[in-house]
């Protein structure tokens, strides 16, 4: 019922960028958050920065001043700007949506299959 489609992982050196985005697709649910989290190798998954549907943001203190997290309300979609990339940003980037389906009160999460972000020269 509900599929969260990530895209815009890959490979870049030290110091670039990418763009991640994340769609959730279906119906009948609204979204109250959603985000992205990571997981290197051997290391707990942990969130990277989140984003309401009223645009309020919380970004983990390793990625403050360097990278944006925005939406886009009317598609379902979670955008993750990163900037000034360093090789400890190497993980597995997981989407995470919080939603309500209209028939209920109670919110549940979904997660992305997660895209890979390699950073390395």
């Amino acid at each position: 019922q509900v599929q969260l489609v990530e895209s815009g992982g890959g490979l870049v050196q030290p110091g670039g960028s990418l763009r991640l985005s994340c769609a959730a697709s279906g119906s009948l649910f609204s979204i109250n958050a959603m985000g992205w989290y990571r997981q290197a190798p051997e290391k707990q998954r942990e969130l990277v920065a989140t984003i309401t549907s009223g645009g309020s943001t919380i970004y983990a203190d390793s990625v403050k001043g360097r990278w944006t997290i925005s939406r886009d309300n009317a598609k379902n979609t979670v955008y993750l700007q990163m900037n000034s990339l360093k090789a400890e940003d190497t993980a597995v980037y997981y989407c995470k949506a919080r939603l309500r389906f209209y028939s209920g009160v109670s919110e549940y999460d979904y997660w992305g299959q997660g895209t890979q972000v390699t950073v390395s020269s």
